[in-house]
């Protein structure tokens, strides 16, 4: 992590990943395209998401999560920062002159090389069927479905521990602490996703939260009764209702939101603690 001598009060305080060992390249451009922003407007145009807005520009780099050039060895060029998520990316080129991003693990280098096959080299990086990866090891950007692409286990420092492979299925045992099942025939990369201190940073200053595209939250507290359920009073008032509720009285903060009848319920195994 980086720190900052104080020459400014938003300085004193923040704290950022080092981005220092990053490439220091531009954007590999026939992977990169324009994402229109939407400031968390739905299609009627109404703020359906609120405190989004703004941002700095940046460009959408299009990265690879299925990484379905099997057999194929790839060397890792450059490792780079991505504005649309909380890791670092890599940019491989394989033998046959194509490059794709993917997600870096936590110790890639530039000049690695990784592969993608039925069963590879237990190395960081390395992409393998489940059900060829042995118990203990820690994976990331992982197919729940075959040939879907990988779905979880793909934010900074994030990776789920194999636990068990038997009767088609491979037991993972997540970072919040939920064990489920997914079909041992999916793809898995081997190691933890990069830039694990994230969770760390301190912004520092309230702009830097608009660069990021975040507007200021106003709290509950602070509104008349005609705008929240805990708005009014004189000065400081209790909250006057009994469970934590949403802006539009829904109850929040303990009420399970997941559907009952959800198919992939019977794939957790045990869901994560409180």
């Amino acid at each position: 992590m980086k720190t900052y001598t104080p020459t400014t009060p938003s300085k004193r305080h923040a704290v950022r990943p080092d981005y220092s060992p990053l490439s220091k390249v531009e954007p590999h451009k026939p992977l990169t395209k324009k994402l229109k922003a939407h400031a968390g407007r739905g299609n009627s145009g109404r703020i359906t998401v609120r405190h989004q807005s703004g941002g700095h520009k940046k460009l959408y780099r299009m990265v690879d999560f299925l990484q379905n050039k099997f057999n194929q060895p790839a060397k890792v060029e450059t490792i780079e920062y991505d504005p649309y998520r909380t890791a670092f990316i890599a940019l491989l080129k394989y033998g046959d002159g194509e490059r794709r991003y993917i997600l870096a693990p936590d110790g890639l280098k530039v000049g690695s090389e990784i592969i993608s096959a039925e069963s590879a080299p237990l190395n960081a990086g390395n992409r393998m069927k489940l059900k060829n990866i042995p118990v203990g090891y820690q994976v990331h950007n992982i197919e729940l479905n075959p040939g879907r692409g990988g779905q979880l286990a793909r934010s900074a420092g994030s990776y789920a521990e194999i636990l068990a492979n038997a009767n088609g299925y491979t037991d993972l045992k997540l970072s919040s602490g939920e064990i489920r099942r997914a079909q041992w025939e999916g793809y898995a990369s081997l190691g933890q996703v990069s830039n694990p201190e994230h969770n760390l940073t301190t912004i520092g200053k309230a702009g830097r939260s608009r660069w990021l595209g975040i507007r200021p939250t106003v709290r509950g507290t602070a509104m008349n009764p005609v705008d929240h359920p805990y708005g009014g009073g004189e000065g400081r008032q209790p909250r006057g209702t009994r469970r934590p509720k949403t802006l539009w009285g829904k109850i929040t903060g303990g009420r399970k939101t997941r559907n009952k009848k959800k198919w992939s319920n019977k794939m957790i195994i045990q869901r994560r603690k409180k």
